[in-house]
């Protein structure tokens, strides 16, 4: 691969990356970039393609990466998949592509019940199944769980009954499974008596109600779960204790996303890089002008002062710390690097930045929503303060 005189790539590296990880992290990259972005306009409407970059990641021996050895996976610890992360996120396909986004998937279904554990995990693990995860609701804030009204009553026989409405849920229109937050016991807002449970979509009264576009772009759905009966088995965790299964995903999940924001963020950088080299001007270069310098200087910086954060945040996770506050500063600092690096390379693009000849409206529509996502900023930024504060 190709690497510029900082010595990093072009397209997304970083300068700190472990020696014992950069030869996979290359690898990755170079997938990534020659395998997964050519196809990206495809890969949204064609399971067929899916399926088929899928074997060529496992024959380039780049499948599972994140995942347990005895899951078919590399086992790669998460402070090391932390830069493999960032090459797989340079595109929002390449974590699917390369298996990656079962990690949560995987990590949820270790709570749960030995049967339920065996029957699915293995087939998650691979692909075979997927699984999506049913938290918030149209009518209660999503940053507050415990306002949750979807509700799971008890059967006689231990099973449970589901009654509900979830949206925003990504993946449900070819989900096999998804984890519903429910209220079997209390009220709202009571932080006990939320339980998650395993829902197979093809149980009666399951139920697509629509697609919701995100600025214009598919993917989020909204079900409704009319009656659903779960077996008794498919509860995940402990009964009634259902916000500590969503926490630990949750956790997990922000820095999932932060590092692939890193990836999307370098990838848009490169992008305005080589355009403001390469596009003329009456005087010159765009890459002449000290505004578009500034745009890029600006752009780096606030990628390079993220990433520190958003790597700490994964070592204290990994270690079993409490990473609570720094989690909360990568976050913001992650959805907030991407949406200034998005638009200061849609800036320097023109016209052509807003067109469907570059990713950049793609990735420019992943920063806009990284500030809800997870949480919105003011949440985090009001929390940490008060914490701080006390």
């Amino acid at each position: 691969m190709n690497h510029d005189e900082s010595g990093e790539s072009p397209l997304w590296g970083a300068p700190h990356c472990p020696d014992r990880v950069r030869e996979i992290r290359d690898a990755v990259a170079a997938f990534v970039g020659e395998r997964v972005m050519p196809h990206e306009p495809d890969l949204d409407a064609s399971g067929d393609l899916l399926k088929r970059l899928r074997h060529e990641a496992r024959a380039a021996g780049l499948w599972g990466l994140a995942l347990p050895a005895e899951l078919g996976g590399a086992g790669l610890p998460l402070t090391d998949y932390a830069h493999v992360a960032e090459a797989e996120g340079a595109s929002d396909h390449g974590p699917a592509v390369l298996g990656s986004t079962v990690l949560l998937d995987t990590t949820t279904l270790g709570r749960a019940r030995p049967a339920v554990r065996d029957r699915y995990l293995p087939r998650i693990a691979t692909g075979d199944l997927s699984m999506c995860n049913a938290m918030t609701e149209p009518d209660s804030p999503g940053s507050d769980p415990t306002l949750t009204t979807t509700t799971a009553t008890p059967g006689p026989d231990g099973s449970w009954t589901v009654d509900g409405r979830k949206w925003f849920v990504t993946g449900a229109g070819h989900a096999d499974l998804a984890l519903v937050l429910a209220r079997t016991s209390g009220a709202p807002p009571a932080k006990t008596g939320l339980t998650a449970l395993l829902v197979p979509t093809d149980m009666p009264g399951f139920r697509l109600v629509r697609e919701l576009p995100v600025l214009g772009a598919g993917g989020q759905w909204e079900i409704a779960l009319d009656g659903v009966t779960v077996p008794a088995d498919h509860l995940v965790g402990v009964p009634d204790q259902g916000l500590r299964v969503l926490a630990e995903r949750v956790r997990l999940g922000r820095l999932l996303r932060c590092l692939r924001w890193i990836g999307q963020a370098q990838r848009a950088f490169t992008l305005m890089r080589d355009r403001a080299r390469s596009r003329p001007t009456a005087t010159g270069r765009l890459a002449d002008h000290q505004l578009v310098q500034r745009l890029v200087f600006e752009a780096l910086l606030s990628i390079r002062t993220t990433r520190p954060l958003v790597h700490e945040a994964v070592a204290r996770l990994e270690a079993g710390r409490d990473a609570r506050l720094e989690t909360g500063l990568a976050k913001v600092a992650a959805a907030r690097m991407l949406q200034q690096v998005t638009d200061n390379a849609i800036q320097v693009h023109g016209a052509a930045g807003l067109g469907p000849d570059t990713p950049l409206p793609a990735l420019y529509r992943t920063a806009r929503t990284a500030r809800l996502l997870d949480g919105p900023d003011e949440l985090h930024i009001t929390g940490l303060a008060a914490r701080l504060l006390r």
